[in-house]
């Protein structure tokens, strides 16, 4: 397997507040390519900053996603209730 190296170029936001597992939304590039959106949970637990599982989105995709969420009416309580498509 090759070589995997990222550079976080902007932190956008934290969601949530989990402190030793944080959701965030940055700006990564990977493998010194053109940067995309990253939103993923980190372990901040340790020494070093682990990535965890997460999204990879261009910037188009994550235009349709801020258009698709618009659309969505969720209440902060109501998580599994309802229709939402």
């Amino acid at each position: 397997m090759g070589s995997f190296a990222y550079k976080i170029k902007e932190r956008l936001a934290v969601i949530g507040d989990n402190d030793m597992k944080p959701l965030e939304l940055n700006l990564i590039s990977y493998n010194g390519r053109e940067a995309k959106y990253d939103l993923r949970r980190w372990d901040r637990s340790g020494n070093e900053s682990k990535m965890l599982k997460g999204l990879t989105l261009t910037g188009q995709e994550l235009m349709e996603l801020k258009t698709v969420l618009g659309k969505i009416n969720i209440a902060e309580d109501s998580y599994g209730e309802g229709e939402y498509f």
